[in-house]
This record gives structure tokens, sequence and C-alpha cells, in this order.
């Protein structure tokens, strides 16, 4: 990697340290060069706005997740090795994520209803997101782990309800507990549709 190249990697892992506390939108270069104890110049060397640092920033965070949650998911065999496997990752990042937690989920509220790119972007990554636990799942199924008629999308849509709950006792709420809440209801929705495969 050119020096050019770690300093911008570098920087941008700060920008999502930061932004995990100040959020996306209150990430600026002039925080961001504050805290690295850099010139804003410098800094607009690199990104030019807080519209291209914000993209970047959420780009690094979605690629980091990637790395983190999903490819070490696709080492386990199919069906729900690699579904547990992938729900075991995305709690581990949960709990040893960035300091102030999750950017892509503080982003959701964030940009719910702000069009532009920043939302653009986190939208695409949220959907794929989606798309990649109902392949998990409907691999799954492909398998005999779960029943025929499982619905992979509804079953994603309960397993990020998980997530979510998880997130928001554990980063608000301060409850210890809520990792370990989180793999008690993801196996008894497991084994609802387990007991539905086998019956």
């Amino acid at each position: 990697m050119r020096k050019g190249e770690r300093t911008r990697t570098l920087i941008l892992n700060e920008a999502m340290s930061l932004a995990s506390r100040v959020g996306l939108e209150g990430l600026s270069i002039g925080s961001l060069a504050e805290r690295l104890e850099m010139s804003k110049s410098g800094l607009f060397a690199h990104f030019g706005s807080k519209e291209e640092l914000q993209l970047l920033t959420l780009k690094q965070t979605q690629t980091l997740f990637r790395e983190q949650v999903f490819s070490p998911a696709l080492t386990a065999p199919r069906g729900l090795p690699r579904l547990r496997a992938l729900f075991s990752h995305w709690l581990t990042w949960l709990e040893h994520d960035l300091p102030g937690g999750c950017v892509m989920l503080a982003a959701s509220t964030e940009y719910d209803d702000r069009p532009g790119p920043v939302r653009d972007l986190l939208v695409a990554g949220q959907r794929e997101l989606r798309g990649a636990i109902a392949k998990a799942i409907r691999l799954a199924i492909d398998e005999r782990h779960l029943a025929a008629q499982t619905d992979p999308w509804q079953l994603a849509f309960e397993l990020l309800g998980i997530v979510l709950a998880a997130h928001h006792d554990r980063r608000l709420l301060g409850d210890t507990r809520s990792i370990a809440r989180a793999r008690d209801a993801f196996e008894r929705l497991l084994e609802a549709h387990r007991a539905a495969a086998i019956a």
C-alpha cells in the first residue's frame, strides 16, 4: 500500500470512530482534522467535501462489516452452520465494533427520510445485507435444515429485528445481557422452523 493510501485508510478509520459517536451528519472535515491534528486543507486534498467524507466513511464501514461478519461466515458449511456463523459474527460486531456503536445502524435513523447520495449508499448496502441473509436462509432450506415453507424474507426480517433490539438495549440501556438474549431469541426462532421441518 502506498503512503497516500495508508494515510487515507488511517483517516477513514478515525472518521469511522468519530462517526460512531457523532453520526455521519455530525462528521465534518474540521472535527476530523482536529482529532488527527491535521490541517483542514490536508484533509480537503483527500476528500474535497463533507459529503464525500461521509460517503467514503460509510463505504469503509460497509467494507469492514463484510470482512468481519460475512467473509468468515462463508467458510462455514452451507445451511444452519453458515446462518449461525453469520448471526454470531454479527453479534460480535455489535459487541466489539466502533466505540460509539454501529455507524450503519445509527445512519439508518439519521437518513431514513433524508434523500441524497449518503442515503442511497446506505439503502443499497442494507438491501444487499437483507439479500445475503435471505440467501443464507434459502441454503438452509435447500439443505433441509429448515422447513420448506419457511419464508426467507420473513425470517431475515425477524433476525434483523433481534439484532436491532440487541443493539438498542446494549447501547442505550447498557444491558449487558442483550447479546445473550439475542442468541437465545435466535435459537428459539430457528427451533420453530426446525421443528416444522421435522414434523
